[in-house]
């Protein structure tokens, strides 16, 4: 018994002496360059043989001694993620207590290429008058940008002069004013900008821009809006390189950045538009619905997962020579992390820089992975619903919506280290319905990409604010490692991908109409209007709010008017939405007290404004019994409608026609004019009238229809070929969608396709 445990023993310590253990078996399990990574972010472990940390400390001096002054970076984005990436998020109160850390800081020559599809806030303000690419983000990215050695050279200060003139430009950029100000060292004083703490000729030059504003007769007007000044101070940068006569922006947008760039310590071309056209989001859901604009967009609660991105030019697309210089030059490309549809895929839906970024072989391409699901766009799977989202859904997402593609776009994907936050943070953020994007290393793998998982989140941001974000020093940090072992990396290429576009399809406004142009349109239209003006300010918001509306679709409107409630007469049997569109004046008329609720007057009048393209369509409506012996079977609803000759409606006789089969009438074969409609027992059904008002204000915001959103929750319904009935309704829903997409809102579908089969209206 003794003789053969010894034995077992012996074997044992022999097995030991044929073990080897590589040093780097120390640090967290994950590639070698994985490996890598973690050792510059985390450190030598605590704990090994001297000899085998001494040879990890060796390394990780020597990662930390790679130069990289004289690499050449391009770093693709939005607002807030691309900001963070480059030097922090300078919109936050806390960033002047370490405004110069960042890619800006590891890599000095580095250029950030914005998008500009923005539409929210200040800069949709700009957008009401001025024919100009969004500014916000461009002004977020920039002051980011701000680098330490340019404020110490240029302005003779000291360090801790250094980190004040930061946190005075961060109060003078992020300063939003409340009223129309007197004067530009009004504005200055109200930003909580320290004179004595800033440099005479950085105040005299910001000065100088902001009296420019009061001056120029082009931007006056925008001081009655409620504005972030560092948005001001980037359009009057602009306009002061355009003269009143010259209409071409192209130019005067990248001078206007060079010179606010060099004011405040910037590099010249450290930040540059993706485009200097005015352009507007377009996003198709796997509904069918297709609206306009990045802010809706954000707040929206479609229910459906977004299916396909598209870019409206007002004309043909113009890159800055800057920007296709910087991305052939370019030894690192690095996507930065931010919204999915919102930031990264309109850059490269711009016509020739998706294919710049693959003409350059020899650059490290790395696209960082977001951190958490996005509501209305990451936050539900193309592929099923009801499933979490992964990074290789990021991916798919990416590659159907760019032309031709991911391939050649980045082989390198960089993910958060999930098992370094705490399992209660991540409980907490769960409370709030944000989860976190899961990495499926595998299937990352099988697509030809290489994932990293690295520990670069902010503690800071942890511990002070309990929020998680990417920290911008040790995202440069991992950046660094990544260029310094790239000689390590595997060649792949993206494969084993679904399809996506081969081509890059150029999208262009048929008018050529800007959004200021549109709006000019809406307010002499409404002008013309017998309106109050309360009135006439609330629908002049909502159609701007809305910019899927056409102009043209207020041409059956004469007035609006608000009727006492103790007046309204009119009989709420089939609806309590309390608006109706008259065909017999051509006035929509709401009652009197939905105006006191902003957002019911909003669906009042947008329902009203969608019965209106009917206009004067009914010569007789009326709803007939029908009985059988003494017994009442249900009704019969008929509607005859108007001869062409007579009528203002929107839409064509055939149009029309399309409509009401798909609101299920019946169109009479011996009457071409007579349709019906059988309603069972003593149900009730929607007028074809009203079902367009409530399909219109529906397709516009689904939050405005409960009603449309209940007929429309079989969408959400697994089909079943067994009931044929469902799959009738189904396809009926789904018409509906697509006349309204193609016909109400006139959007070609040979320009705006999805992966899914047209019902072509059955």
């Amino acid at each position: 018994m003794f003789s053969k445990k010894n034995s077992d023993i012996t074997s044992l310590i022999k097995n030991l002496e044929k073990t080897r253990f590589d040093p780097l078996d120390f640090l967290p399990p994950g590639d070698l360059v994985e490996k890598m990574i973690n050792l510059v972010i985390m450190g030598v472990p605590p704990v090994g043989p001297a000899k085998v940390t001494a040879a990890l400390s060796d390394l990780e001096g020597a990662l930390a001694q790679v130069d990289t002054s004289a690499l050449n970076v391009v770093v693709f984005g939005g607002g807030t993620g691309l900001s963070n990436v480059i030097g922090g998020d300078s919109r936050i109160p806390l960033w002047p207590r370490s405004p110069f850390k960042g890619m800006k800081d590891t890599f000095p020559n580095t250029r950030s290429v914005v998008c500009v599809t923005d539409d929210g806030g200040s800069t949709g303000e700009f957008f009401k008058e001025l024919p100009i690419i969004a500014l916000g983000d461009l002004r977020h990215v920039l002051l980011s940008s701000i680098r330490r050695q340019n404020l110490l050279k240029q302005y003779s200060l000291s360090e801790e002069e250094a980190y004040l003139t930061a946190g005075n430009l961060h109060s003078l950029f992020n300063y939003r004013y409340s009223q129309r100000p007197a004067s530009a060292e009004e504005l200055i004083e109200l930003s909580c900008v320290s004179p004595e703490s800033m440099p005479h000729i950085l105040r005299q030059a910001l000065r100088d821009l902001l009296e420019n504003i009061f001056l120029d007769e082009r931007l006056n007007a925008q001081l009655d809006h409620r504005h972030c000044l560092g948005n001001l101070l980037l359009a009057a940068a602009i306009f002061k390189n355009l003269s009143p006569a010259e209409k071409n922006f192209d130019s005067a947008i990248i001078k206007g950045l060079r010179v606010l760039a060099e004011i405040i310590g910037a590099e010249p071309d450290s930040v540059l538009p993706c485009t200097t056209t005015p352009a507007q989001l377009k996003i198709l859901y796997t509904n069918g619905v297709l609206v306009t604009g990045e802010n809706k967009s954000a707040y929206a609660q479609r229910g459906y997962p977004v299916d396909r991105v598209f870019v409206e030019f007002d004309d043909t697309p113009h890159v800055p020579d800057e920007v296709m210089a910087s991305i052939a030059q370019a030894d690192i490309i690095l996507f930065a992390p931010g919204s999915l549809f919102t930031s990264i895929i309109p850059i490269l839906r711009v016509p020739g820089i998706a294919r710049a970024i693959r003409a350059n072989n020899k650059a490290l391409k790395i696209l960082v992975a977001n951190l958490w699901i996005q509501k209305g766009e990451t936050d539900i799977a193309s592929d099923d619903p009801r499933r979490r989202f992964y990074v290789s859904d990021l991916v798919k997402a990416y590659h159907r919506n760019i032309p031709g593609g991911v391939h050649g776009l980045f082989h390198q994907v960089l993910t958060l280290r999930l098992q370094d936050i705490p399992g209660s943070v991540l409980q907490n953020y769960a409370v709030e319905g944000k989860v976190p994007i899961y990495l499926d290393n595998d299937r990352v793998r099988e697509m030809g990409l290489t994932p990293f998982e690295a520990r670069i989140f902010s503690q800071n941001a942890l511990d002070e604010r309990k929020v998680i974000q990417h920290d911008p020093e040790s995202l440069a940090t991992t950046v660094k490692t990544i260029w310094a072992a790239r000689s390590y990396l595997s060649n792949g290429s993206a494969k084993n991908l679904p399809g996506c576009e081969d081509n890059e399809k150029l999208i262009i406004n048929p008018g050529h109409e800007t959004p200021n142009l549109r709006y000019a349109k809406i307010i002499h239209l409404l002008s013309g209007l017998d309106l109050d003006s309360e009135v006439r300010d609330s629908i002049c918001r909502i159609l701007w709010n809305h910019q899927d509306i056409p102009v043209s679709h207020l041409q059956n409107i004469r007035g609006v008017k608000l009727i006492d409630d103790d007046l309204w007469k009119r009989s709420q049997e089939w609806d309590n939405i309390f608006s109706f569109y008259d065909p017999d004046d051509g006035v929509i008329k709401i009652r009197q007290d939905i105006f006191d609720k902003p957002e019911r007057f909003e669906v009042a009048f947008l329902v009203a404004l969608g019965q209106s393209l009917l206009g004067n369509y009914a010569a007789k409506k009326e709803m007939l019994q029908l009985d059988e012996e003494s017994e009442n079977l249900g009704k019969i609803f008929q509607l005859t409608v108007r001869d062409q000759s007579s009528w203002n409606c929107y839409f064509t006789a055939q149009e029309l026609d399309i409509y009401l089969r798909l609101a299920r009438m019946i169109r009479s074969a011996k009457d071409p004019s007579l349709y019906t409609r059988l309603v069972n027992g003593y149900e009730g059904f929607t007028p074809p009238g009203l079902l367009f008002g409530l399909t219109y204000g529906w397709y516009l915001d689904n939050r405005f229809a409960a009603h449309i959103e209940y007929k429309m929750a079989i969408k959400h319904t697994e089909i079943s070929d067994l009931i044929p009935e469902q799959v009738r309704v189904y396809d009926r829903r789904q018409a509906i969608i697509d006349f309204f997409r193609e016909v109400v809102f006139r959007y070609d579908p040979s320009l705006y396709e999805s992966g899914r089969t047209s019902s072509k209206h059955l």
